[in-house]
């Protein structure tokens, strides 16, 4: 357990953060009441903060870290290119190599471009389609997370109070300031109900660049769309010269060719971040060559999307990303993904054995726990009601008290280091949590 807050190294660091930046932090999410924590060091799946105590680190910095903390492998290869040089204005072999590797995973990934983040990355799709179509309208899935760009973090977070009618959901600012011209171009569709979906669709055809479509929206539930959904969308955009984009910043890692080799599917582009930097920051871009190709300076000829980054496949990433997924392989794939269907049965039995009002989705490597009886379908049954936030609150605690850093929506990615003894113990943390709530309001 954490030191009381007058005590701790925590609190004296967060003090001192206040005074220098906005909140205390640079990223909202590792804020915590009445302060965040601070990490020391992490070793394989455990996280160790600065007051000494260790956990099981089940966010694994969001998703991004597929072999968890100071994997030697990646240790080792990178502190041999830092002896060489972090960043260069030249090209770099080890660029080539990783961009043949991720190529090499997936037949639908012709070309490909290396960016510093997932939000640069889907940023640069939506750039990327509207210079091959000539349209400018986007399509995404309401509540649907895909960084902070401003067309693509539209209806990121609506309410009931601004997110309209089921059937024609609003386009809803996230940022105070967002342009009326921004909102005007996003096209807001519900998940999971095709029907709806294609109505609003038809209604913006001639003007859509493209869709977006993350498979298994974290913030959507984080539950795989259906397949009837994703290849009615797919259909469409074929049907209607709009291009199909999917986000799998974060489902990479659920097959190893991404999530989108379970629906047999094979959109324009796809957007990647996360697992691919083998724990630096990261992005890519990767499809069609033909779509690819509006980045391409020929001679003589201005690209109709001119790209660049100047960190953009710096080395360090490079080697780091290429070590990490070759050594994660097929067989890494499958391991972990049965290690996280050993847990979803778990906290499964654990539910059904304590009574307590809550439900469990995921796939993959990836699981979120609901403080609801039955799996949410879309954003608007995936929204919190006040007394689900009060008992997920609990359970959050509950499980930070007993050793487990979770993402703060109860969500747990793995990471390779874990056995199925972490995961045992996770479900029987998770048990005595429901055993906690079951009998709140």
């Amino acid at each position: 357990m954490s030191l009381p807050a007058s005590t701790s190294r925590s609190a004296e660091l967060f003090e001192r953060a206040r005074k220098c930046m906005p909140g205390g932090v640079s990223r909202n999410t590792v804020l915590r009441s009445p302060h965040p924590l601070y990490a020391d060091h992490g070793e394989g799946c455990r996280l160790i903060d600065i007051e000494g105590v260790s956990r099981i680190d089940f966010s694994n910095n969001m998703a991004s870290l597929i072999h968890g903390h100071v994997c030697p492998e990646i240790v080792e290869a990178v502190t041999a290119q830092l002896a060489r040089g972090s960043a260069f204005m030249m090209a770099t072999e080890i660029e080539i190599r990783y961009a043949e590797h991720l190529i090499s995973r997936n037949p639908g990934f012709e070309k490909l471009r290396f960016v510093n983040s997932g939000t640069e990355a889907l940023m640069s799709t939506i750039k990327a389609s509207r210079a091959f179509t000539g349209k400018a309208k986007v399509a995404k899935v309401e509540g649907a997370y895909h960084g902070q760009y401003d067309y693509a973090e539209i209806s990121q977070a609506p309410s009931p109070e601004n997110w309209g009618d089921a059937h024609k959901p609003e386009s809803v600012a996230h940022a105070h300031g967002t342009p009326a011209s921004a909102l005007a171009d996003v096209v807001v569709i519900p998940f999971n109900n095709p029907e709806k979906a294609l109505a609003i669709l038809d209604e913006h055809a001639s003007d859509l660049a493209c869709v977006l479509l993350d498979l298994m929206p974290h913030r959507v539930g984080l539950k795989p769309a259906n397949p009837e959904f994703v290849h009615a969308i797919r259909e469409w955009t074929e049907r209607n010269g709009a291009l199909l984009v999917l986000d799998e910043v974060i489902t990479f890692r659920s097959g190893y060719g991404g999530l989108q080799e379970h629906y047999n599917l094979t959109p324009d582009l796809t957007a990647l971040g996360k697992v691919i930097g083998g724990g630096f920051p990261v992005g890519a871009l990767v499809g069609k060559a033909e779509i690819m190709d509006v980045m391409d300076p020929k001679p003589g000829e201005k690209p109709r999307f001119p790209h660049s980054g100047t960190f953009s496949a710096n080395p360090i990433t490079m080697t780091a990303g290429l070590v990490a997924m070759e050594k994660f392989d097929r067989a890494a794939v499958d391991r972990l993904n049965s290690l996280n269907d050993r847990a979803m049965r778990g906290i499964e039995q654990a539910i059904a054995e304590t009574g307590a009002r809550a439900c469990i989705t995921g796939a993959g490597s990836m699981f979120r726990v609901h403080m609801k009886p039955t799996p949410p379908m879309n954003y608007r049954e995936a929204y919190t009601t006040p007394e689900e936030n009060k008992r997920l609150s609990v359970m959050l605690g509950h499980l930070f008290d007993n050793g487990f850093v979770m993402i703060n929506t109860c969500s747990g990615t793995l990471s390779t280091p874990m056995t199925e003894s972490e995961i045992d113990d996770l479900v029987a943390a998770c048990k005595s949590g429901f055993e906690k709530i079951a009998s709140m309001p």
